[in-house]
């Protein structure tokens, strides 16, 4: 017979135990760890100024994470959110400086494209009805794949996959293969720092998360999002009209590449149509990386957040540290796997 002391600290242990299982909290462990362990190599790497270049360079990257984390919380995938980014921005950019302006990519650098473009003046429309048309482009992408998946009952994978190579061609064919300037629209976001030091481009991706977070666990409507992404059918049983949910979550994520193309737009001030190849596997690999899983229904906009952040202080560590670019896109290849491995740990746990 246990003794009444025993028993409060077998619960005890049970608490701290349910604690340690939260990816979040290991995740956390580890980013502490690298920072740790990376300053004592190089005191600079947890210097302010250091901790804001990472935000930066995570900013693109994390606002399509927080997109792609919605998605995944309904149950469904977006592989085709990067290039939905580059088909905006390329027609933003068609539209700001025409389709005969720009460089064809690989003739010269992404900079000096936007320097010979500066002074042009064969625009289609103007700037804010330029930026404006991109952003409604991006949220009609996103509404379309949305509409595609919820109505054909395919799997959202192969369909954005699909889709993914439609908006890179029509990237493409708007551009012909140029790379094209924004002739500094978004210059005044990138020149803007609160207190100097912080950009304004970082409080954006900032205001994402907390509006992610806000949609998914303070709204009916993100209860709903989840809802779907748990059980579809108890779903629609319970009344949800699951198609109308889908379909609204896919134009928010449109709107949410819209949000980092702005970003990206102010740091390069220029685009070609495969600028955002890279950034549709970075989408992915960060919100599983924080816990939010394939199933749907399980996971956080917090998680997320943190997979983001880990990706980042990674690559800012390595090239801290001079980590040869072979080697880094090694490490690269070794997270994605750990991430579709900590998806399916729960999995594991159960057999």
């Amino acid at each position: 017979m246990k003794k009444p002391g025993e028993q409060v600290i077998t619960k005890e242990k049970r608490s701290y135990s349910h604690i340690f299982r939260d990816q979040r909290v290991l995740l956390l462990m580890v980013i502490i760890a690298i920072f740790i362990g990376v300053s004592i190599v190089n005191p600079n790497f947890i210097g302010i100024n250091n901790l804001v270049a990472i935000f930066g360079q995570i900013s693109v990257g994390g606002v399509l994470a927080m997109a792609m984390a919605m998605l995944l919380l309904t149950g469904v995938i977006d592989l085709s959110i990067g290039n939905i980014m580059a088909l905006s921005g390329c027609t933003m950019a068609t539209l700001i400086v025409g389709n005969t302006q720009g460089t064809v990519s690989g003739t010269a650098q992404v900079g000096e494209a936007a320097q010979s473009m500066l002074t042009s003046d064969t625009g289609i429309t103007s700037i804010p009805v330029a930026i404006l048309i991109g952003i409604l482009v991006a949220i009609a992408c996103g509404a379309l794949n949305g509409f595609i998946v919820a109505k054909s009952k395919c799997m959202p994978l192969i369909i954005t996959l699909g889709m993914s190579f439609v908006y890179k061609g029509l990237a493409l064919i708007i551009t012909s293969g140029r790379v094209m300037a924004f002739k500094l629209a978004f210059e005044p976001l990138r020149l803007t720092r609160i207190g100097g030091l912080v950009p304004i481009t970082l409080l954006v991706f900032i205001a994402v998360v907390v509006i992610s977070y806000i949609i998914i666990n303070r709204t009916r409507y993100g209860r709903r999002l989840i809802a779907i992404g748990g059980n579809e059918q108890n779903a629609r049983l319970s009344g949800i009209n699951v198609d109308r949910y889908k379909i609204s979550i896919y134009a928010i994520s449109g709107l949410f590449c819209a949000i980092a193309l702005i970003i990206f737009a102010s740091r390069l001030d220029s685009i070609k149509s495969t600028s955002g190849d890279n950034f549709n596997m970075w989408a992915l690999v960060a919100p599983i990386i924080g816990g939010v899983t394939f199933d749907g229904g399980r996971g956080s906009i917090i998680g997320a957040f943190l997979g983001a952040f880990f990706m980042g202080i990674v690559q800012n560590a390595m090239g801290i540290m001079n980590v040869s670019p072979y080697i880094q896109v090694t490490v690269n290849g070794i997270i994605i796997v750990l991430a579709v491995v900590l998806s399916n740990i729960e999995n594991i746990r159960k057999r």
